[in-house]
């Protein structure tokens, strides 16, 4: 915070001497908070003038005295404006212990942000992927933003961060820069990973998340239906572009790969499984979960027909797969071609894979969650919420129907009155 500083000498009349010379101190007041600190000289009180701060007289041994007060008082000020002018943290505390040299490293937000990522970017291919860094850079954007929204400053100390910063800057995130609530959440668990590093390296000492726990609102997933699924796979005007990003997405519905995963599939990941049939056995680039998925006839049918592309020819992958980028604008003209009201994306094949090609069919929920690769059984029971809401929201469409049929019959029974 900035603020008016305000020095004062005095001598402290219960730090005295015994011949009555008192300890002459200095008082730093900024923002209201002081802070002392002893000179290490000592006075005669009946010559000290307590309104100007400074010893009475003439003499030599006076003037010299006088011109080390103005020579503290001086260098606290430069001390001050030179935290005022780099925007850093100022407070009476800091002030003196900089003026003392006790005053170790300043850790700010944004210097630990920036250089968590520039690791990131620098372990790219080995261990971490663009798509993260992408989101780290993304977080570090909305927290220099808030920090010079909230605070006015381009930076703060991380010993600054407290729990009322991490609800602020959830607020801001929801209010100012227009993200939605999980989008939110999200950005701050990053945000969270940067002061687990402060914590780790014990430049602050308490958690300023302890009291915060992320709150996601579960989203119900989309996924193409049978119906959707045999419309895309039978359409077949399509250019030649929309023919490739189309093959592979169906193979995704078929395989529940992510397109990460897709993109570095090799013809070393198909593998002969336990019935004698071929299998992809590979780990997952997002998680390193192994994922062991038996290939499918269409599955089968895509590899097959790529098998003399170029790109598969040249060793670069098992299929030929456009960016992450490309694929899902051509899977929006995709989604009009074939009439499909959907929001067409890379991943949504994967959401089909799990609902429609397996659970929908009998296949079992641990089943389908080794061949997506999940750690966990609940984040693919999330899979089957989804399929039970369907089959709610269908069910009650069905009743009302009954209902309206029982309501019709009972008129036409009503006998005539004489």
């Amino acid at each position: 915070m900035f603020g008016k500083i305000c020095i004062l000498f005095y001598p402290k009349k219960s730090d005295s001497d015994t011949d009555g010379k008192a300890m002459v101190y200095t008082r730093i007041t900024v923002n209201g908070k002081r802070a002392e600190f002893s000179l290490g000289r000592r006075v005669e009180e009946k010559k000290w003038d307590s309104h100007g701060g400074r010893l009475r007289g003439t003499s030599v041994e006076v003037s010299h005295f006088n011109r080390f007060l103005d020579n503290v008082k001086n260098r606290l000020y430069d001390i001050y404006d030179a935290r005022l002018k780099e925007q850093k943290d100022i407070s009476a505390t800091i002030v003196k212990n900089i003026y003392l040299g006790k005053e170790g490293k300043e850790y700010m937000v944004l210097e630990i942000f920036q250089e968590h990522n520039d690791e990131i970017e620098s372990l790219l291919g080995k261990g971490f992927t663009k798509g993260t860094l992408q989101r780290y850079r993304a977080a570090y954007k909305h927290v220099a933003a808030y920090i010079q929204y909230n605070y006015q400053r381009n930076d703060i100390p991380v010993r600054r961060v407290n729990h009322k910063f991490i609800t602020g800057l959830e607020y801001f995130l929801k209010s100012k820069r227009n993200c939605e609530h999980n989008t939110a959440i999200k950005y701050v668990v990053n945000f969270k990973k940067i002061i687990r590093i402060a914590l780790a390296n014990e430049w602050i000492t308490k958690d300023p998340f302890f009291h915060w726990k992320a709150s996601w609102k579960t989203k119900e997933k989309q996924f193409l239906t049978q119906a959707d699924l045999d419309t895309l796979q039978n359409k077949k005007s399509f250019l030649p572009r929309l023919d490739l990003v189309r093959d592979i997405f169906v193979f995704c519905c078929y395989t529940g790969l992510a397109y990460a995963d897709v993109k570095q599939l090799q013809q070393e990941d198909i593998i002969i499984g336990v019935d004698d049939y071929r299998w992809i056995k590979m780990a997952r680039k997002k998680t390193k979960a192994i994922s062991s998925i038996p290939l499918l006839p269409p599955a089968e049918a895509i590899i097959e027909k790529y098998s003399e592309h170029p790109y598969v020819l040249d060793g670069k992958g098992l299929l030929p797969v456009l960016t992450n980028q490309k694929s899902n604008a051509y899977l929006k003209e995709i989604a009009d071609v074939c009439g499909i009201n959907k929001n067409l994306t890379t991943h949504l094949a994967r959401h089909t894979f799990a609902t429609t090609v397996t659970l929908s069919k009998g296949v079992s929920i641990s089943t389908v969650s080794k061949m997506l690769g999940h750690r966990s059984l609940k984040t693919t029971q999330i899979y089957a919420k989804v399929l039970d809401s369907k089959i709610a929201e269908e069910m009650s469409v069905l009743k009302a129907q009954l209902e309206q049929e029982e309501a019709q019959k009972g008129k036409e029974e009503v006998p005539i009155q004489d």
